[in-house]
């Protein structure tokens, strides 16, 4: 059921231009498939879906290396570079750097217009991230910790 389902996404996805995981959820029970949030937020990290800037400039759900696709590569690589760690601190995201990279890995975050940012506000090692409505900062956290863990054996 858990292939049908992200086929389903994928094909959603490509088909309708789905926004929000709430889009997502409501497209998938249609086709009747049981499709609480944590389940998309999962599929969607699994399938590695990013966001990118459709033609009518709103930011949409696609395969990662989709045309449009060219900020979550540099953030993943500002992410592995400059962060020590990541981690959901109640409404926030809180993310360590060495002395003095805090305000770099922030410009990749913001220069990534991520839909589930609000924006960062960074010191001189701590870079705190808030959510948009929608996003927990659980969600986020795991989505930016992804990053740490790419190439990873």
């Amino acid at each position: 059921m858990k292939r049908q389902r992200q086929d389903a996404i994928l094909r959603l996805i490509r088909e309708d231009g789905l926004a929000t995981q709430a889009e997502v959820s409501g497209a998938l029970r249609e086709l009747g498939f049981e499709a609480v949030q944590t389940t998309v937020s999962r599929d969607i990290a699994e399938l590695g879906l990013v966001k990118v800037r459709a033609a009518d400039g709103r930011l949409v759900y696609a395969p990662a290396g989709s045309a449009g696709h060219g900020s979550p590569p540099r953030l993943g690589a500002a992410v592995r570079r400059f962060a020590l760690s990541v981690e959901a601190a109640g409404l926030l995201v809180v993310l360590r750097t060495p002395s003095g990279y805090a305000s770099a890995l922030a410009q990749a975050l913001d220069e990534a217009a991520l839909a589930e940012v609000a924006g960062t506000i960074a010191g001189d090692n701590t870079i705190f991230v808030a959510p948009r409505d929608g996003t927990t900062a659980a969600a986020l956290a795991a989505e930016l910790q992804g990053h740490l863990l790419e190439g990873v054996a």
